[in-house]
């Protein structure tokens, strides 16, 4: 795969994206593996009549966001595959980076439930690391996502021939990616809340091999390639 991002300046805050593809303010939003919430929180500065509503499926990540509550902003314990909300109930539903974390037997139930929580018109938006770049290299010595990443593909294609939604957009960039140092690439990648990559001394020696020759005086520095797409929810002929 020859990866040509749309804009040829890495885009640091993914936001921008979002804001040039949909509206965002006064909007009902369920983000689906939601983490620490970044992007919702910045979002809700700027649209402060929007609402989220966090969805998180790691249970020490879900105890960390309810210790920093925000208006506008809810969290609730739960998986994209099972949401634990009403019908037709958003008009925008976010995957940044999650899709792929959702077992691949139950991708499609994800995005059908995605499909079920949005109004008539409202809008998914998929944001998916692609498979290569130099980051991707390190990465895969402890975290081959290779699989799951096209399945995860292959899902939103498998979802357009459903009759519930519509292509609307895509969009390729890249997102920087700064460490400090070894020690700081170890904790935020190798050893997150949410998975146990299996990190012991040969994989750790490995990755550290891995990593040397893009560490510099002012740590490592990388540009992440990702890939979005934007579905449409549709009416379903017949449906009232």
């Amino acid at each position: 795969m020859n990866f040509i991002p749309d804009s040829p300046a890495p885009i640091d805050d993914e936001l921008e994206v979002l804001a040039g593809l949909v509206p965002l303010a006064g909007q009902d939003i369920v983000e689906l593996g939601c983490g620490a919430a970044k992007l919702a929180r910045a979002l809700l500065e700027r649209h402060p009549d929007s609402r989220v509503t966090g969805l998180e499926v790691d249970a020490r990540q879900h105890a960390k966001n309810l210790a920093a509550p925000q208006a506008g902003l809810r969290f609730m314990a739960g998986a994209a595959e099972d949401i634990p909300l009403d019908d037709a109930s958003f008009d925008l539903a976010l995957m940044l980076k999650s899709l792929h974390h959702v077992p691949p037997a139950r991708m499609a139930r994800a995005l059908a439930e995605a499909a079920r929580v949005l109004r008539p018109g409202g809008h998914l938006y998929v944001s998916e690391p692609v498979y290569e770049g130099p980051f991707n290299e390190v990465m895969r010595v402890f975290n081959d996502e290779g699989v799951v990443r096209a399945a995860a593909q292959a899902a939103l294609d498998a979802a357009l021939l459903t009759g519930d939604w519509a292509s609307a957009a895509e969009r390729r960039f890249t997102m920087p990616v700064r460490f400090t140092d070894f020690d700081d690439f170890e904790q935020r990648m190798m050893r997150p809340t949410f998975a146990d990559h299996g990190i012991d001394d040969a994989k750790l020696a490995a990755v550290r091999a891995a990593l040397a020759p893009h560490l510099g005086p002012g740590g490592a520095y990388f540009e992440r390639p990702m890939h979005v797409r934007l579905l449409r929810r549709l009416r379903r002929p017949g449906a009232a």
